[in-house]
């Protein structure tokens, strides 16, 4: 079993964790689905509760993954996701501006939640 630790006020998560931007996004195509799925619950079997996602990736495909992957296993898991950034402005499909205002946090977060 991998070990835990706390982290934040007392969340406890596996030592090891999942990073999971290049099943979606940028390390060439995505990955197929099915399989990455499967990947991430293999995961979850092993011990591994923490898993890292963010709207970026994709944009937004990595997290509807994840919620997918992860809907068996919602109340044992933490899914950290990272916000921050907004579609250009001047290019098109890159988001490379930055929005941290605090709605926009809030609205990353709450699309974080919802269903895939």
């Amino acid at each position: 079993m991998i070990p835990t630790r706390k982290i934040g006020q007392g969340l406890e998560v596996s030592a090891l964790g999942l990073g999971c931007m290049g099943m979606s996004a940028s390390y060439g195509p995505p990955h197929d689905t099915k399989e990455m799925v499967g990947l991430i619950r293999n995961a979850v079997e092993r011990g591994v509760t923490f898993f890292d996602t963010a709207e970026v990736y994709g944009p937004f495909t990595n997290e509807t993954l994840l919620g997918e992957a992860l809907a068996p296993f919602r109340d044992h898991v933490v899914i950290a996701t990272k916000f921050g950034f907004a579609p250009s402005k001047d290019n098109v499909g890159r988001w490379s501006d930055l929005d941290s205002r605090p709605s926009h946090i809030r609205e990353v977060a709450e699309a974080s939640h919802r269903p895939y």
